[in-house]
């Protein structure tokens, strides 16, 4: 493979490279990189958004290089402060630890285990003494840490930042020293801390690692960051059946960047999916390949192909599926709004989400779609209710009686 090919694997969705140039001298090294990537434990499940860094340390594997997966136990117990507008608390190091081994068990179904090397950083800072952590902190100023935008911000807000949070990036980017990185990936909204690792690197004689930051994945929604809090994820350890009818849910624009950050399909092939689309061809195919790609890795090809049939029969063929949760509501009047029983049952979040859906077209009683916001049900009825393509509830409605 040539250096051309390389970059184009490496680059692929990617953000920023800092700096290509030395990217390029050190792809022409004759031995395998050193390529860190680090992780704080504050969450023992993965979803997709997490796997678009993993992915591409895979793609570094299939490169031929070394993979540093750093778990931060040391610094998790300090807390990130990156993005946060108040002092994060730390974890315990029973937290850390239990999150670290459910980590491990899920990068494995991307990551090769005979060519990734899990490191903890508590191997060499648990080490560090008082005069070890005073010497590292006099190698940055206060001004450069103010430089980062969330520490920028609070301060300018008045709001407290504890000394505590300007160690974070200085030992993560000690991590870097300890480990020799050549390269080390991370968000974008790690980029300064990773640039830190850099400027330690230089300070210890060390050649700098380069810089390669990735985008933050959009989850279903289509324009936020996929986040559990935000419940527009998909996780990476869920049913088969539930990924499949997620990834079916997104815009046929969304899936096109999913393919680009998830999928380990061939740039040629993903832009000869896109020729054909444009000439006609339905996109919910290329959806479906792009699920089913995805459920093979993380469950099986088998489970998969169980998990698209199940789809079309349910979905593309209008049937409803069996296991539809009941939810009794109680009313003290003769009926109920549609729009209020949906955030009842938790079809939606709120009824302003429940109007949202009705304008849209995207709820159905009993397979009939639903334009009203004045529609009612009535007491002494079930009702099977659909929202968008997933969603579904039987809804029994029923007057409360006088005491």
């Amino acid at each position: 493979m040539t250096i051309d090919d390389a970059l184009e694997i490496i680059e692929r969705g990617t953000e920023e490279i800092l700096v290509k140039d030395e990217l390029v001298d050190k792809l022409k090294l004759d031995r395998p990189l050193r390529i860190k990537a680090g992780f704080d434990p504050t969450a023992p499940d993965l979803h997709l958004g997490h796997t678009v860094l993993i992915n591409k340390l895979r793609s570094f594997q299939d490169l031929g290089h070394e993979i540093l997966f750093l778990i931060g136990d040391f610094t998790g117990r300090i807390g990130d402060p990156t993005g946060k507008n108040i002092t994060r608390q730390p974890l315990t190091s029973e937290q850390v630890l239990e999150n670290a081994r459910t980590y491990q068990h899920q990068i494995f179904k991307i990551l090769d285990t005979t060519r990734t090397q899990v490191v903890f950083n508590s191997t060499w800072l648990d080490k560090f003494s008082a005069k070890d952590l005073v010497s590292l902190a006099a190698k940055q100023t206060v001004a450069r840490m103010l430089e980062r935008d969330d520490f920028s911000k609070r301060y300018k807000e008045g709001l407290p930042i504890a000394i505590h949070e300007f160690l974070y990036p200085l030992l993560q980017g000690y991590d870097s020293v300890e480990l020799k990185a050549d390269i080390e990936l991370g968000g974008t909204d790690q980029k300064f801390n990773l640039l830190m690792g850099r400027e330690l690197q230089k300070i210890y004689g060390q050649s700098p690692q380069t810089v390669i930051t990735l985008p933050l994945l959009e989850g279903l929604d289509g324009y936020k960051k996929m986040s559990k809090s935000l419940d527009n994820y998909i996780g990476i350890t869920e049913a088969a059946d539930n990924m499949f009818g997620k990834i079916m849910s997104i815009s046929d624009v969304l899936m096109w960047r999913y393919y680009e950050l998830l999928s380990f399909l061939p740039l040629a092939q993903v832009k000869d999916l896109k020729r054909k689309v444009h000439e006609g061809m339905n996109p919910r195919d290329v959806k479906i390949q792009l699920a089913k790609e995805i459920i093979t890795r993380f469950h099986s090809a088998k489970e998969a192909e169980d998990a698209q049939i199940k789809f079309m029969q349910q979905f593309s063929q209008g049937l409803i599926p069996e296991d539809i949760p009941h939810y009794p509501i109680e009313t003290e009047q003769a009926e109920i709004s549609l729009v209020h029983a949906l955030k009842e049952c938790g079809l939606t979040k709120s009824t302003s989400e429940a109007m949202r859906m009705i304008k849209q077209g995207a709820v159905k009683i009993e397979g009939e779609r639903i334009s009203s916001l004045d529609s009612q049900l009535n007491t002494g009825k079930t009702y099977v209710v659909q929202v968008g393509k997933r969603r579904f509830a039987k809804i029994e409605v029923t007057v409360i009686k006088p005491t």
